[in-house]
């Protein structure tokens, strides 16, 4: 019996539930080799046991996917479900631990996913930057050259560390520091080829010498948002609908033939085809101005265009309609200000060049195959061809792809002033990375269907509908022409634009009750609808109103000088200028003149202040109240003490003794001076800036009473350098003591990052491995696998306690729950120490049971 238990101990996936998932990168024969390695140490298998071929949530703790494009994964990581790539369990196997999901992940934000960094003959600050950002972009950093090494960043060939690599024969690519850079600076993985030694292309190459082109890989059947012919299934087995009910819109405009055909491919699939958008789970439509876009869209469901229905269909493997940008209803109007663009394309051939051109035309441009000095921008993926010379000469904005993909996926023209979108890499050619940007939910929501626009039922008058929208028209002053079947985009109005009143009621009908403006008042998220027909005019009048703030306010300001507004300007006064009438007049200007010069010269004369020297932050100290408080600070900041609020910024931290305050607690983490608060007293009784050292801080009985010593404290403070916590994701109750915004700023003062834990879906984000292996974010490795809920023991707190740790054991970690104590003695001790009598258990809470 012992010897069972023992060995049960010893498999290493014993606490993992998994479901895997089959695409095209994950083969069902690949996915059968990780199932039996998963099985075979101790993990139990649930993909086969749902039988509508949904993943049940409840049950799984890991779900293997190469991809993200399926539809439970944004269920998935508000769950705080490990969603991981097999290679995950390839290097648990290698490492004996569960390694960590994040640098696993198939999050594509995550583009150094699966990357095993490590730095060799680089500058040491250099490998600072270098291993923050592999660790914020998925990746992982490895002080010492293993088997798990993906990569090295080195300078030369002649560090240990690569000769290692070739006496090894190691597959670790050796690039220069220039592709790190170049990666991080595009937001995308780029090709390493051009970067890799003993030779890298960079270096060697010529200016004008031709750039090979790469390879396409996530353009097949999304280059076009208009479908070629539908697909033919023949006797190929489809499931991909399965289970669901699926809505083809009229706004299609597809004939019955195909319709019918359309309806066979899905009952072939598994699905079934509805005419209602309230009982489908998916909607196939053409524009995302109708309202069954709207109602499907607000209540979570997959919403795509034909193009993505012919994909599914090919390919019988679930993606996200918002993958790839062509995949997602367009706009029947196009991106606000893109009519005004006529672009060419030069550089990108083949599926990415249709891909780029149809994606332009979907945005509202004008594209040209030609270019001429009419264009307004050349999208290229490097700078050397004939048409980057004439865009140079001709001043056409030269951009790459990643400009036209992010203003449509964000619905809003980037800015070029993002080097983002005018950096191109030498040697390296930027069609490799098409069509690898997806699209922004939250954009889209707030443009086209945002939860405070007007609601529409199916009882809705046509006529009341359509009365509405041509207002909606009418405010945005479009331009376009208008029909009685239009639909209109719910669009925010231009916050530097005056809202003009509609005249098109007086000519269409009678007068009806206006609709509630669109525009969003700064402050205000909801608005009274309006009651009466005056209220139009009063919103108008105060939005004009609004826009003259500016002008009014320089009236008055040139009122109130010398001279006035009615002449056009200060009047110069003369003692022998003007008639005997108004001699008096001007006497008197003369003297209100002379008192205003004397007053300016007065601020003109004022003693200038010194630069501070000092920054301090004062804590438990009683200022002189009323307005002598003000008036100390600033005699202080004569003295060239700047009194702050901000613990990040404090050269030196005064308190009457050892304190366990907000301020005193998170600026103890950034190891300022401490002195006495009787430092504030002699500086102001003796009106100049004395010597902090003669005023340092000693209390022995504070010491012995929070058990740390002052000195020890600050010592380890310069080593961490705000830095205790890093890595660590802390949660607080909502209802803790002394408030959670305390705790917030004192964690992150310490580096680490702090989240309300609320128990409910998605109030615990999914940041499931807080801590990694020590070489990737300097967190020790026996910490890494803890994650801390600071919590009071009231009984509304006490009933989170089972729910937390439930769903950090299902993450694969441990969970620690503590009281506010053990984060206060840490911050004060600058040391991370855990010992059981900190840990919070029911059984400790005397009214639990009672409550």
């Amino acid at each position: 019996m012992d010897g069972g238990e023992e060995n049960a101990e010893q498999l290493l996936f014993s606490q993992i539930s998994f479901h895997i998932i089959s695409s095209e990168s994950l083969k069902p024969s690949e996915a059968q080799t990780i199932h039996k390695v998963l099985v075979d140490n101790g993990a139990q298998d649930f993909s086969q046991k749902s039988t509508t071929g949904k993943i049940s949530l409840d049950d799984v703790t890991h779900i293997i996917s190469a991809t993200s494009d399926f539809p439970e994964y944004d269920a998935a990581i508000d769950a705080l479900k490990s969603v991981v790539k097999p290679e995950w369990v390839t290097a648990s196997i290698a490492k004996g631990r569960l390694a960590n999901p994040r640098s696993y992940s198939p999050d594509p934000r995550l583009f150094f996913s699966g990357l095993v960094l490590c730095c060799a003959d680089i500058p040491e600050g250099d490998k600072d930057a270098v291993m923050g950002g592999v660790l914020a972009t998925g990746g992982l950093y490895s002080s010492s050259v293993t088997k798990m090494v993906t990569h090295i960043v080195a300078l030369t060939m002649d560090h240990d560390k690569c000769q290692t690599v070739l006496k090894k024969d190691l597959k670790c690519k050796i690039v220069l520091p220039h592709w790190f850079d170049d990666c991080l600076r595009i937001g995308k993985r780029l090709d390493e080829d051009p970067y890799l030694l003993p030779d890298p292309e960079i270096l060697r190459g010529k200016p004008h010498e031709p750039i090979m082109d790469t390879k396409k890989v996530d353009l097949q059947g999304a280059t076009s948002v208009q479908p070629p012919d539908p697909p033919r299934v023949g006797t190929r087995q489809i499931d991909v609908f399965k289970g669901k009910k699926i809505m083809l819109n009229n706004d299609l405009k597809i004939s019955s033939h195909l319709r019918g055909t359309l309806e066979d491919l899905i009952d072939q699939g598994g699905g079934t085809t509805t005419g209602s958008v309230h009982k489908a789970d998916v909607l196939i439509c053409h524009y995302r101005e109708t309202s069954e876009y709207r109602t499907a869209s607000r209540a979570g469901k997959e919403v795509g265009n034909l193009t993505w229905l012919y994909y599914l269909t090919t390919h019988n493997t679930w993606t996200s309609p918002m993958r790839r940008l062509l995949h997602y209803p367009i706009s029947q109007y196009g991106l606000p200000g893109f009519d005004k663009f006529r672009i060419s394309l030069s550089n990108y051939n083949g599926e990415a060049r249709v891909y780029l051109e149809n994606l332009a035309i979907a945005a509202g441009g004008a594209f040209t195959k030609t270019m001429k000095e009419d264009n307004t921008h050349l999208i290229t993926a490097h700078q050397h061809s004939e048409k980057c010379d004439a865009a140079r000469e001709w001043n056409i904005n030269m951009v790459n792809h990643l400009w036209l993909e992010d203003s449509y996926a964000k619905w809003q023209i980037q800015t070029l002033s993002n080097p983002r979108y005018t950096y191109f890499p030498p040697r390296t050619n930027l069609s490799g990375i098409v069509g690898q940007t997806q699209i922004d939910r939250h954009a889209v929501e707030r443009h086209f269907f945002p939860p405070s626009s007007i609601e529409e039922s199916e009882n809705t008058e046509p006529g009341q509908l359509n009365a509405r929208r041509l207002q909606q028209l009418d405010r945005h002053n479009s331009g376009l022409p208008v029909t009685s079947s239009d639909f209109i985009p719910y669009r925010t109005q231009d916050e530097n634009e005056t809202p003009r009143a509609s005249k098109m009621h007086k000519a269409n009908g009678p007068l009806r009750t206006p609709a509630a403006s669109r525009i969003v008042i700064d402050g205000k998220e909801n608005e009274t609808p309006s009651t009466s027909s005056s209220r139009g005019a009063k919103d108008r009048a105060a939005a004009k109103l609004h826009d003259q703030a500016a002008d009014i306010a320089l009236y008055e300001k040139e009122r109130k000088r010398v001279g006035g507004v009615i002449f056009g300007g200060r009047r110069k006064i003369s003692d022998d200028a003007g008639s005997n009438d108004s001699r008096k007049r001007s006497s008197s200007r003369d003297e209100g003149a002379g008192t205003d010069e004397d007053t300016r010269d007065a601020k003109r004369a004022k003693k200038s202040r010194q630069p501070a020297v000092m920054r301090l932050l004062v804590t438990g100290y009683q200022w002189a109240p009323g307005k002598k408080e003000a008036e100390d600070k600033s005699r202080l900041r004569d003295l060239g003490i700047l009194v702050t609020q901000d613990p990040t910024h404090c050269t030196h931290l005064a308190a009457p003794n050892l304190l366990r305050t907000r301020k005193f607690i998170c600026a103890l983490a950034y190891a300022p001076v401490v002195i006495s608060s009787h430092y504030v007293d002699d500086c102001l009784a003796k009106d100049k800036r004395l010597e902090p050292e003669d005023y340092l801080l000693t209390d022995p009985d504070g010491e012995q009473k929070h058990r740390f010593q002052l000195g020890e404290s600050l010592s380890r403070a310069k080593n961490h350098r705000g830095r205790l916590l890093r890595g660590m994701t802390i949660y607080c109750t909502e209802a803790i003591k002394g408030g959670f915004d305390t705790y917030k700023a004192i964690i992150e003062s310490n580096g680490g990052r702090c989240l309300l834990y609320k128990a409910r879906a998605g109030s615990v984000t999914a940041t499931r491995a807080a801590g990694q292996d020590e070489d990737s974010n300097g967190v020790a490795e026996d910490e890494s696998k803890y994650l801390y809920l600071v919590s009071g023991t009231s009984p509304a707190e006490v009933a989170l306690w089972s729910k937390f740790r439930s769903m950090v054991q299902g993450a694969g970690q441990v969970p620690r729950i503590t009281e506010t104590d053990w984060l206060l003695n840490t911050a004060l001790r600058q040391e991370l120490h855990w010992s059981d009598r900190c840990e919070l258990k029911e059984e400790h809470v005397s009214d639990v049971k009672n409550g």
